[in-house]
C-alpha cells in the first residue's frame, strides 16, 4: 500500500539520491547554496532527515541535534537504504493520521515537510557539486502547497531565508528555490 506522501517520496527520491550518490570525495567542503552548510554538513543533514522521519511517520520523537559527522563507512549507499525506509515508513495510511505528538503539526504537514528537504536539499547538494537535478512537476506543486502554509514559520525559525528575486523566465523549481531564500541560479565559486 502507499500513500500520498510515500509516492512523493518515491518521485522525490531518484534525483535527490543520484545527487548524493555523486558527490566525490573533493567536493565535500565545499559551499552549498544553503549557506550555512557545506556539502558534508548538508549531506550529514539528509541522512539524519531520512532516519528521523522514519520516526516522525510512527509518531515517534526525535533527536535533531547535530550529531555529528554522519560520512561513515558507505554513506552513499546507505542513504538510498534510509531513504527506501523511511518511504515504507510513510507507505502506511496511519503515518497520515493525526497530529506529530513531538513536532506539533499534522503528520501530513510533517510528511510534505520530507518531501520539500528531499527536493531543496537535494537541488543544494547538485548545485553545490555540479551535477544536473531534475525535479518533476508534481513534486515542486507538493513543495509550493508546504511552503503556501508554512514559509513563514519557516522563516521566523531560521529554516528558510527571505524570497529571492527570479529571472525572467524562471520555471515553478526556480520559483520554489527562490521562495526558499535561495538563488536559483545559484552556482560555486
Amino acid at each position: 500500500m502507499s500513500t500520498e506522501i510515500s509516492e512523493l517520496i518515491g518521485v522525490a527520491a531518484p534525483a535527490t539520491i543520484g545527487a548524493v550518490h555523486g558527490v566525490r570525495d573533493d567536493q565535500l567542503d565545499a559551499p552549498t547554496p544553503c549557506t550555512e552548510f557545506q556539502v558534508r554538513n548538508l549531506v550529514s543533514h539528509l541522512l539524519q532527515v531520512a532516519v528521523n522521519f522514519q520516526d516522525l511517520a510512527q509518531k515517534k520523537d526525535v533527536d535533531w541535534t547535530a550529531g555529528g559527522d554522519r560520512l561513515t563507512g558507505d554513506w552513499r549507499s546507505g542513504f538510498a537504504a534510509d531513504v527506501r525506509d523511511v518511504r515504507a515508513a510513510w507507505d502506511d495510511p496511519a503515518a497520515l493520521d493525526g497530529v506529530s505528538p513531538g513536532m506539533g503539526l499534522p503528520q501530513r504537514t510533517l510528511g510534505l515537510m520530507l518531501t520539500i528537504d528531499l527536493l531543496v536539499h537535494g537541488w543544494d547538494v547538485a548545485a553545490a557539486t555540479g551535477q544536473p537535478y531534475d525535479a518533476p512537476p508534481q513534486l515542486v506543486a507538493a513543495g509550493h502547497e508546504f511552503l503556501d502554509g508554512m514559509l513563514e514559520m519557516g522563516r521566523q525559525m531560521g529554516a528558510f531565508g527571505p524570497e529571492v528575486p527570479v529571472p525572467a523566465g524562471a520555471d515553478e523549481l526556480e520559483r520554489l528555490i527562490a521562495r526558499t531564500g535561495r538563488d536559483p541560479r545559484w552556482s560555486p565559486a
